[in-house]
């Protein structure tokens, strides 16, 4: 039987934070697939495009990993890709709140998947894409949050370097 699990997000942008939660998940699942979530309700930065791109070029080589879109419920995804993990990075309490209370909520809608969540590594238990954001935004250096092509990519479009 092949371990798959999903790694959901925005990714808007990718960030070293995410890479290190998806570089640990792939040595624990035969399978990871990187769901980059459509959400006509919230406004992104990236296109959906840009940021499978960002994600296909920082995991380059990776052999069991898979990179997909989608909409709606992540359990609903889970089930449909034969997946029986969601992954989960925790960089703080506060995000554990809210992350166990969308656990909870999973396991009532789809009780064969598990929730996993992994702790950020110490380096990137401050990171967050809206943080990485922000400060792009003034024209910072924020290549030691995000892989250089979209540290790039950021300073392009949001301080047009």
């Amino acid at each position: 039987m092949t371990r798959i699990a999903v790694y959901p997000g925005s990714f808007d942008p990718l960030t070293r934070g995410h890479l290190d939660i998806l570089h640990r998940s792939v040595g624990l699942f035969d399978k990871v697939i990187v769901g980059v979530a459509v959400n006509s309700n919230k406004s992104f930065l990236f296109s959906i495009e840009e940021r499978i791109e960002f994600i296909r070029e920082a995991t380059k080589g990776w052999d069991n990993l898979e990179i997909d879109t989608f909409e709606g419920l992540t359990v609903d995804y889970c089930t449909k890709r034969g997946a029986k993990s969601i992954i989960r990075g925790l960089r703080a309490v506060t995000d554990f709140d809210y992350e166990y209370a969308i656990s909870l909520m999973n396991k009532k809608l789809a009780p064969e998947v598990e929730t996993i969540f992994l702790m950020s590594s110490n380096d990137y238990s401050f990171v967050s894409s809206t943080i990485v954001k922000e400060v792009a935004r003034h024209g910072r250096d924020v290549s030691a949050q995000v892989p250089d092509h979209v540290s790039k990519a950021l300073l392009k479009k949001l301080y047009n370097k």
